[in-house]
């Protein structure tokens, strides 16, 4: 089972320029969802395209968000600086943001169903994927140069959109890392563990079994092992093993309240030890080092870019 593949479709995006400065162009975005569901509010994406001026062929960052609507703030800045130095980028507003979701399930984030969680994952790949299919006939988009930036829930589906599609050549994953089940057990906040710790020993139990599986993916391959639980295929330590030696930035705070560190080193070591910057702070708190987190990322895309 592969829950990340998808038919094509309509790959029609519509632009409406919004702010323009002499060195790019700002437009918002809305294209139908090549996955489509019942649920009200998810069928159309939407986001901002922030184009570079005079600049033929840029290389590709997409820019996903956390739970909510907060950290799209830093990732726009992110985007006007990179495309001033000609790199095009698009932020999309993924499933977990609030124009995305109606109200009864806007008011229950993040205490969503094991149901509305698998969506959400499914259709945020998806429509990262969708995106790559998109910036496939932008002229001014050059093939094979294309990275992802995901915070938090956005490093997550940063981690296993790059893991499925190899298209995307290189990610920068902020406040994220991996293994779920230690995620929700250990965390500090208490809005995560709520509703889905279990007793110690079951949880130790469900650790060999997932261990099992992992071991089982990185020898025969994520579509010839069966998962014994549906979360194994929304936690990004089921892909790990696919992004290997790729170029990986990673940037995470000492004291995250949400991702515990024991879960970052899971995923950094499974990844093969990708680079990776503890800063002060916490999950949030981590924007006092923007200054710094910026030169880190821009000093990462130019090596990848080859700029």
């Amino acid at each position: 089972m592969d829950p990340y593949e998808y038919s094509p479709g309509d790959s029609r995006f519509n632009l409406s320029l919004k702010q323009q400065t002499s060195r790019w162009s700002r437009y918002t975005v809305d294209f139908p969802s090549a996955l489509q569901t019942h649920r009200e509010g998810r069928s159309t994406a939407q986001g901002e395209y922030f184009r570079p001026r005079g600049v033929d062929r840029a290389p590709l960052l997409i820019l996903l968000h956390g739970v909510g609507d907060a950290s799209l703030v830093p990732l726009r800045w992110f985007a006007r600086s990179l495309a001033g130095k000609g790199i095009a980028c698009f932020v999309p507003h993924q499933t977990v943001h609030s124009s995305r979701m109606a109200g009864a399930g806007w008011r229950r984030m993040p205490n969503l169903s094991d149901d509305e969680w698998f969506e959400s994952y499914r259709a945020s790949v998806i429509e990262v994927r969708h995106t790559l299919d998109w910036a496939g006939h932008r002229e001014e988009i050059e093939e094979g140069r294309v990275a992802v930036l995901g915070v938090s829930f956005g490093g997550f589906i940063s981690s296993i959109a790059m893991a499925v599609d190899e298209r995307i050549t290189a990610a920068v994953l902020i406040v994220s890392g991996g293994n779920s089940a230690k995620i929700v057990q250990k965390a500090r906040a208490g809005v995560v563990r709520k509703g889905y710790q279990v007793s110690r020993a079951e949880y130790e139990a469900a650790q060999q079994e997932y261990a099992g599986y992992l071991a089982a993916v990185a020898e025969r391959g994520l579509n010839d092992v069966s998962p014994l639980r549906r979360s194994y295929l929304t936690d990004p330590m089921t892909f790990a093993s696919y992004l290997k030696e790729r170029p990986m930035l990673m940037i995470n705070a000492r004291w995250d309240e949400f991702i515990p560190r024991e879960a970052t080193l899971d995923f950094w070591e499974a990844c093969g030890r990708p680079d990776i910057t503890w800063l002060p702070g916490n999950h949030t708190g981590i924007w006092l080092w923007y200054p710094l987190i910026r030169r880190r990322i821009s000093s990462f895309l130019d090596s990848v870019f080859g700029r």
